[in-house]
């Protein structure tokens, strides 16, 4: 079934019980979650040490930092008709998941103290080929992180120092993460396109990248690739300059949504 010429229909499944998860997203016949065996997932409490299990996890209000990729990944969910949300002592988080046409949407509000700063990422692990690429305009301001670091440098996509952050490729035992300064990102696997964009007004949205080609960890390293629309400009809050940070206004509350398409040539 499409939702219009080329354009399968795009589904999603979580997992309230745990961590709100994003355990799949079908576009027609093609499943795009990335999946990994991790024993340690299914039990994890607030404060645990991140278990990468792949899907999709919401991490906020850091993604790298403490508490390691955030505080709701490793909290139990409620689930209301079409809306579910999480609680914890800083904020309270509400997602309500929509068909579209052309897609989905994701909207998300959160509650909190007004000037509380956070750092949201839709922490997507793929499932794609070697030869997969990125699609993000050309010229959009990035920072390079090493893997294990809040440091980073500047570059232009998608030449991050002489490599290609836009390729893929095959595994080179690098692990590397990126911000790009870009509400919108593409994901270009054979004949299957993902598009993912964030929109949040008055906020200050990015794609966040992980491209691990077999460098992580450094005893059992594995390859996994993270595209993460995200608020905010850096993974650490502990990192976070100004205007780095997405910031609760007055009103105490900030509104954003997330939204998928696929098309297949």
């Amino acid at each position: 079934m499409t939702g219009s010429t080329g354009a399968p229909a795009v589904r999603a499944v979580t997992d309230p019980a745990h961590g709100g998860r994003w355990t799949s997203l079908r576009a027609g016949a093609r499943e795009w979650l990335w999946h990994r065996d991790e024993p340690r997932r299914a039990d994890v409490r607030p404060g645990d040490a991140f278990a990468d299990a792949g899907g999709l996890e919401e991490c906020l209000p850091t993604v790298r930092g403490m508490p390691d990729h955030g505080d709701v990944w490793a909290r139990p969910w409620s689930r209301d008709g079409g809306t579910e949300s999480v609680a914890t002592p800083d904020f309270r988080l509400t997602r309500r998941i929509r068909d579209r046409p052309d897609g989905l949407t994701a909207d998300y509000r959160l509650t909190a103290a007004p000037g509380y700063r956070f750092l949201w990422a839709a922490h997507a692990l793929l499932d794609v080929s070697p030869s997969a690429r990125l699609g993000i305009a050309d010229g959009a301001p990035a920072r390079l992180y090493p893997d294990g670091g809040a440091d980073w440098t500047p570059f232009t996509w998608p030449d991050a120092g002489g490599v290609r952050y836009d390729l893929l490729g095959p595994d080179d035992g690098t692990a590397l993460g990126a911000v790009v300064g870009a509400a919108r990102v593409s994901v270009h696997d054979g004949a299957d396109t993902l598009r993912l964009a964030v929109e949040a007004e008055g906020q200050p949205v990015s794609v966040a990248l992980w491209r691990n080609l077999r460098g992580f960890p450094e005893h059992a390293p594995y390859r996994s690739i993270g595209v993460e629309p995200m608020l905010g400009r850096v993974f650490d809050l502990g990192a976070a300059g100004e205007g780095d940070a997405a910031e609760v206004p007055a009103s105490g509350e900030v509104r954003w949504r997330l939204t998928v398409g696929a098309t297949r040539a």
